[in-house]
């Protein structure tokens, strides 16, 4: 069956965190809050938070993230009781484009597929306004259809929020492809729905470690992404 969808995941994907979300960030963040923190260990605490981003039914809950980011200033060294309050800020600033920088495949790749007519779509576990990324990025007509978790309720892998872009889309799941960083959320959540998937494994410093699965081909570059998907 031909393509005539592509999905992209959002962060570390098409996006990853500029110097705000870093070690240092955090650490101006929590000085801010009276916490005196170690951003070299930083990357530990993400490693090790990162089993807190795993919702059991998939419910689209902003707790879920403060958890997470807790965790982190509390391996950095962070204590007190402002934790929490330092914690709900990041989780705000998020939100905000202009602390994310645009991986440099990204706009020639998108403005490729939808010269072939692939309609390209976003599936984001975020609260991210996803009308603003195009408008900070500037992808504006390259995109055919958004979804967030915030906005849906429920975050990938759950099946309504694929089944809901493909609807926006206006394809059939065997006509669509979906592209992400994480196996589990992007590829699994693709494939129980009958879609087709790519596991998109940047190896940069900024991005997640991911595994790979004899099921789906994996890239390292979206500029590998068209041959797959268009012809």
């Amino acid at each position: 069956m031909s393509t005539k969808a592509v999905c992209f995941d959002v962060d570390f994907t098409l996006i990853y965190p500029g110097p705000t979300f870093r070690g240092e960030g955090y650490r101006a963040f929590c000085a801010r809050y009276g916490m005196d923190v170690d951003a070299s260990k930083f990357e530990a605490g993400v490693a090790s938070a990162a089993p807190l981003l795993e919702s059991p039914d998939d419910v689209y809950d902003p707790a879920i993230f403060i958890a997470y980011t807790n965790h982190i200033i509390q391996r950095m060294g962070g204590t007190g009781a402002r934790i929490d309050e330092c914690s709900r800020e990041i989780y705000h600033e998020w939100a905000a484009c202009h602390h994310f920088e645009l991986y440099d495949d990204v706009a020639a790749v998108m403005g490729e597929l939808a010269d072939a007519g692939v309609r390209i779509g976003l599936i984001s576990n975020t609260h991210r306004c996803l009308a603003s990324f195009q408008s900070h990025f500037e992808l504006q007509g390259l995109i055919s259809a958004t979804i967030s978790s915030s906005d849906h309720g429920l975050m990938k892998p759950h099946p309504s929020i694929f089944t809901a872009a493909l609807q926006r889309l206006g394809v059939e799941p065997g006509e669509a492809v979906m592209v992400g960083d994480s196996f589990k959320h992007d590829v699994e959540g693709a494939l129980n729905v009958g879609m087709r998937a790519v596991l998109l494994n940047r190896g940069d410093a900024a991005a997640p470690r991911v595994a790979s699965d004899h099921r789906v081909p994996v890239i390292h570059s979206l500029h590998e992404l068209p041959p797959l998907v268009i012809g």
